[in-house]
């Protein structure tokens, strides 16, 4: 498989741990505070690069490549378990390293599978810096108060992911031939605001494709269901980890952790992948006539998902914790990449604060 070029500073190892062998990334002071990167779906540890080699000094960096992701063993994720197999991945490699007590930083997928390590292990969490996060009630198919709007999860998990991109990941297409699933033009369209160009573009869109396919790996398996649009999530992959189906209860669970580290969330005004509209949200494209048999929206409607985010963190810090929400305009999914000045301004002084 194709590696990406690593920036200078960046080390790369393997780890091995009770669970699985894990690929990391490790950068900064070897003896400074972790923060442990979490990347999202469809990418790598190597999107992080960037802000790891930026941390101010006195900080170590980790970015470990997910399961089912990068160089990471190649093993499936457990849908059933929602988060939890990441979750018990990562708290397993820091027992491997030694490690009592980090800052959390989750892009996407990755800030659900925060919301897991902090429920899990709150007392190792020092902060938690959430980078367009996915909502704490899954992805695809909740009303807005994180109610499953069929209770198989229909319209969310691994139907509702375009067949010919997972195919083109399959195979390393590196075209920008079709613009509906060709991963380069997915990203460039979606995982930021064009017209921007990442300047490691080549490294990022190696990292994207170094995601592992099949119906036991991504997207997973989808099983027929009565409700629309026909099919809900299976029982393997990280699509259906992240279902309505199967994050029941992270949001709960997230809110009950004690004690509860400051969160800071980062999230671009033009997001078209986590949004209260998101493009990649069945009922939106639904409603847009682009799913045939659409029930309306009293049936199926748009998942609210940046609203979500802000009533659970509004609850978090009803309870005790505290949360600081940063809009960058004219910016995408990935404010990190996108405005890394700004991004790293807000992210380095909640570092301090903590």
């Amino acid at each position: 498989m194709t590696q990406p070029n690593h920036l200078p500073g960046v080390r790369s190892h393997h780890v091995a741990t009770p669970r699985l062998g894990v690929h990391l990334l490790e950068a900064g002071d070897a003896d400074g505070e972790v923060v442990l990167f979490v990347h999202g779906n469809a990418s790598s540890s190597t999107f992080w690069e960037e802000v790891m080699v930026g941390l101010p000094s006195g900080y170590r960096a980790l970015a470990p490549d997910l399961r089912g992701y990068g160089d990471t063993d190649d093993v499936t994720v457990d849908a059933t378990r929602g988060v939890g197999d990441w979750v018990d991945d990562l708290l397993g490699l820091m027992d491997a390293l030694g490690v009592a007590s980090f800052h959390m930083v989750g892009h996407s997928l990755g800030g659900a599978v925060a919301y897991g390590v902090v429920a899990a292990r709150p007392s190792a969490v020092r902060s938690v810096t959430l980078a367009a996060p996915g909502s704490p009630y899954g992805f695809g198919g909740t009303r807005a108060d994180g109610t499953p709007c069929h209770p198989d999860g229909a319209g969310s998990g691994a139907g509702s992911v375009n067949p010919e991109f997972v195919r083109r990941i399959g195979i390393a297409d590196r075209t920008e031939d079709d613009p509906q699933a060709s991963p380069r033009v997915v990203m460039n369209s979606f995982y930021w605001k064009p017209p921007f160009r990442a300047g490691r573009e080549e490294d990022l869109l190696t990292g994207l494709l170094s995601e592992k396919t099949g119906d036991d790996r991504f997207p997973g398996d989808a099983v027929p269901s009565p409700h629309w649009p026909g099919t809900a999530p299976g029982s393997f992959g990280p699509v259906n980890a992240i279902s309505a189906r199967w994050s029941v209860g992270l949001a709960a669970s997230f809110l009950a952790a004690d004690p509860k580290p400051p969160v800071l969330w980062v999230r671009g005004d033009s997001d078209q992948i986590v949004s209260d509209q998101s493009f990649f949200d069945l009922a939106v494209l639904g409603g847009m006539g682009l799913v045939p048999g659409y029930p309306g929206a009293e049936v199926f409607p748009p998942q609210p998902m940046v609203s979500q985010t802000r009533d659970v963190l509004s609850a978090y810090a009803a309870d005790g914790g505290s949360y600081r929400e940063v809009v960058l305009e004219d910016t995408g999914h990935t404010p990190f990449i996108e405005r890394p000045a700004a991004f790293g301004e807000a992210f380095h002084a909640h570092l301090a604060a903590s």
